[in-house]
């Protein structure tokens, strides 16, 4: 598998050089990385699984190429397979090591990787296991990371915590908290690069409960195909499309 990906002066095409040819590109600011291994231990081959009619990571393709605020994207994968795939369905592909694509591998070394290979200043997470997003939902996050002070931006939802059972208690005294989704999550690459995907200023955008959809086994792929039919069915546009189509 060769790279296909090359960080491109605006994400999108070449910026030609000046009169004294010194400039050089300009680095990606918002880079969408689409973090897809081969092996999978509850679903295997879940990436590519048919959903809907769609292998499972060409929804996240479409989200992504829908982004207005994304320069660029990239799916990061070892398998090439998957690579052959994500081209079919228009994403470029950067290899990533062996070693990266480890069952104890953790999402935040994926990411340090592609920016190190690419100089993006921003990295936007999109994982192919979270297929529903309602249209625009990158650059919603994209949005709410660049209004404030973020060291990062996540998607997610409110879990309710209460006290352990046979603990009598009242009904202020069940608490939430947050928990991403992993849907989008927007991070600096100062952050990622200093150990750490959310660093100390880390914003939370709560979406709507059929987008926490994140699939890990059978009856999750069963979940989202539910979810996407009735997506549809209301008129989401969000269907993956082929390269060139």
């Amino acid at each position: 598998m060769s790279d296909d990906f090359n960080p491109l002066a605006d994400g999108k095409r070449p910026r030609p050089a000046g009169p004294d040819g010194a400039k050089p590109p300009r680095a990606v600011e918002y880079l969408g990385i689409i973090p897809a291994r081969g092996g999978s231990r509850g679903v295997p081959r879940k990436n590519i699984k048919s959903l809907c009619g769609h292998p499972l990571i060409a929804w996240t393709i479409r989200a992504a190429a829908e982004a207005r605020l994304l320069d660029d994207f990239v799916v990061s994968t070892e398998d090439e397979e998957i690579a052959a795939v994500s081209r079919d369905y228009g994403a470029r592909v950067l290899r990533r090591p062996q070693e990266l694509a480890a069952d104890e591998t953790i999402s935040r070394d994926v990411i340090a990787h592609v920016l190190e290979a690419t100089g993006a200043r921003r990295a936007v997470l999109l994982q192919p296991t979270s297929p529903v997003r309602s249209p625009g939902l990158p650059d919603r996050v994209i949005g709410a990371f660049k209004a404030g002070p973020w060291d990062s931006m996540a998607t997610g939802f409110e879990q309710l915590v209460y006290p352990p059972h046979g603990v009598e208690h009242r009904r202020q005294d069940i608490k939430s908290v947050f928990v991403n989704d992993g849907s989008v999550i927007v991070s600096t690459r100062e952050t990622v690069l200093g150990g750490s995907l959310f660093g100390r200023r880390a914003g939370t955008l709560v979406v709507s409960r059929e987008e926490n959809v994140d699939i890990d086994d059978e009856f999750d792929f069963w979940l989202a195909e539910k979810v996407l039919e009735r997506a549809l069915a209301l008129g989401w546009d969000i269907e993956p499309r082929r390269a060139g189509r």
